[in-house]
């Protein structure tokens, strides 16, 4: 009979009759189960050291490694775009001012549009007939830019603001808008002279933008801020107003109305009589303030690379020249002080003198024989003024030039501004040529700016102010002023009247009638002066300006006009300079509200 066991069992009489061998055999199998298990565990403590072992690693070795790039992931640097603070006019105009702009990078191996899931990179020729109708340019030009390219390709740059927003919410995948600062100068050519430009690289080049640079660039910082698991920026653990620059704008004195009206006058002008450049100025003598700085031919700051170099350098406040019979009332007032010559004195003027072997003479070569002092302003007599300047020593009379500052850099905020050329005191002393010439204002030179200086120290009641073309920084209604309030009293108040009055006369009855307007008292001084390179002069080349002052009864403005080499046998300062001059006159009474200083004579002359 057949038996039948369960796995496991075994009938008592095999167990009964087993063999040695077969009972080690029975011993053995139950000992298996337990050898299993300590492998198991064996198997488990070593995965546990090794966790352990690792987790030790991680904290202790990895840890910083670790760190840093879990802030990587959880933060968001935001970095500074370098911006600049505006720019802005007397009247609150804006001359500069920065400008969110973008670049847009395309890269083609990730191209695809929204809602498609199919995960196929779309061809670039989709992309560029969408792009096109936001760009302005031409699907196949776009594509050109791309070529065969997959990454990194810069499709398109100065993009505005609102373009760059339609072009982000079409979401298209593969597209990259970079955002950057640009400077705008939305007056174009006409503070180009004095504010400059900054190149591509936002570096300032000339005027304002390179001088004050360190004032108009903001006080950026990079921040630092964590980011939720959409990537969204989270605001904690950011200082209060960390996100807040300042409203700061650098303030000119610079009207941009009488600006604007002087550059065209300007501009026509050296057109009309062929000249290289002009330029023109008006000054508040009180305090320094210039109203207008312009110069012709100028360039436009937006588009810098299209123009030559050498337009961006103010020449008003940069190139020496010799000023010529402009400077003759200066001269005056120094003899005045001194007391070398009275109001009421008169000299011969024979019309021709020769100086240490050297030929002096009038403009005109004639002579007009026993004449005041007022009349040697209106006929611009240079051998008048000769008589009059040999009453005062030439040791003082040169003291006088360096007391003015004529050989020093003035004190401004105008960038590139220089100092003027003087002989030595040996020289101007020793040589009888040197105070002569320097009578009618040749053989020293210096600057317009310069000369508006010492002119508006005559309507200042001999008080000298440092000329400015910044106010300071404003910030809603208060302003931070620029420190240029300093002055010094060089002249007596009763020297610089009578000077004042002597050029009323130049209007009312010289060469200056031009500038004559009914109801204004108003003086200035006419100026033809041969024109010196080098020390040597150019045959032929002259310098022709106007210097006006008013109104003569409180005088406050100092209007100057200068043009350099006009063309023609008739320019002189009275018909090249003096026209420009009247019609910054006519609209400065308006800006400013000048009240009339007297009745209007309709019958008095307006032309010369």
């Amino acid at each position: 009979m057949v038996r039948y066991y369960l796995p496991g069992q075994q009938s008592r009489h095999s167990l009964r009759n087993t063999s040695g061998k077969t009972h080690k055999k029975v011993v053995s199998l139950v000992q298996v189960p337990s050898r299993r298990l300590w492998i198991i565990f064996l198997l488990l403590c070593s995965g546990l050291v090794g966790l352990i072992g690792r987790t030790g690693w991680l904290q202790l070795v990895q840890a910083p490694t670790l760190k840093k790039q879990a802030r990587q992931l959880q933060t968001q640097l935001t970095q500074p775009l370098g911006q600049r603070r505006p720019i802005i006019d007397r009247t609150g105009r804006l001359v500069a001012i920065d400008e969110k702009r973008f670049r847009l990078w395309a890269h083609p191996r990730y191209f695809n549009f929204p809602g498609d899931d199919s995960g196929l990179v779309r061809p670039p020729a989709d992309v560029a007939e969408v792009l096109a109708e936001h760009l302005a340019i031409q699907a196949s030009d776009l594509l050109k830019m791309m070529g065969r390219r997959t990454s990194g390709i810069k499709l398109e740059e100065q993009i505005d603001l609102e373009t760059a927003k339609r072009i982000q919410s079409l979401g298209i995948s593969g597209l990259d808008l970079e955002a950057y600062s640009q400077r705008i100068y939305p007056q174009a050519s006409l503070f180009a002279n004095v504010v400059g430009f900054l190149n591509t690289e936002r570096v300032p080049q000339a005027g304002l933008e390179r001088s004050r640079h360190s004032d108009l660039a903001r006080q950026e910082q990079v921040l630092s801020l964590r980011r939720g698991a959409d990537g969204t920026p989270l605001p904690d653990r950011v200082a209060k107003g960390a996100f807040y620059g300042d409203d700061l704008q650098l303030q000119l004195t610079l009207d941009s109305r009488l600006q604007q009206l002087a550059l065209n006058a300007l501009t026509k002008q050296v057109a009309e009589w062929k000249a290289k450049k002009g330029a023109a100025i008006v000054m508040d003598a009180t305090n320094g303030e210039l109203l207008v700085l312009v110069s012709t031919p100028t360039y436009d700051p937006n588009r810098y690379w299209s123009f030559p170099t050498g337009r961006f350098r103010e020449w008003s406040v940069q190139d020496l020249y010799e000023p010529g019979s402009a400077f003759k009332p200066i001269n005056l007032a120094l003899a005045l002080q001194e007391r070398a010559i009275q109001p009421n004195d008169r000299v011969h003027d024979v019309g021709r003198l020769t100086i240490g072997g050297w030929p002096i003479n009038n403009h005109d070569k004639k002579a007009n024989g026993l004449i005041g002092l007022a009349k040697v302003l209106q006929v611009s007599s240079n051998v008048g003024m000769v008589q009059a300047m040999r009453r005062l020593d030439d040791h003082l009379y040169w003291t006088w030039m360096h007391r003015l500052g004529i050989d020093q850099r003035p004190n401004t905020d105008l960038p590139g501004a220089v100092a003027g050329q003087l002989k030595s005191r040996k020289q101007f002393t020793t040589q009888p040529i040197e105070p002569a010439t320097t009578a009618f204002g040749q053989g020293f030179s210096l600057t317009p700016l310069k000369l508006v200086q010492l002119h508006a120290m005559l309507a200042n009641k001999g008080k000298i102010v440092d000329p400015h073309i910044t106010q300071g920084f404003r910030s809603g209604e208060s302003l931070t002023p620029a420190n240029f309030s300093s002055s010094r009293q060089l002249l007596r108040p009763e020297v610089t009247q009578t000077v004042l009055e002597w050029m009323e006369s130049v209007v009312d009855e010289g060469s200056g009638r031009g500038a004559k307007t009914p109801g204004y008292r108003i003086g200035g001084k006419t100026g033809t002066a041969q024109k010196a390179v080098n020390g040597t002069y150019i045959p032929g080349a002259k310098i022709c300006s106007f210097v006006a002052t008013l109104p003569i009864d409180n005088p406050r403005y100092v209007i100057f006009v200068v043009v350099d080499e006009p063309q023609g046998t008739h320019a002189y300062g009275s018909t090249v300079a003096v026209p420009v001059a009247k019609q910054i006159i006519d609209a400065l009474l308006v800006v400013e509200g000048i009240a009339p200083s007297k009745p209007a004579n309709l019958n008095s002359p307006t032309k010369s």
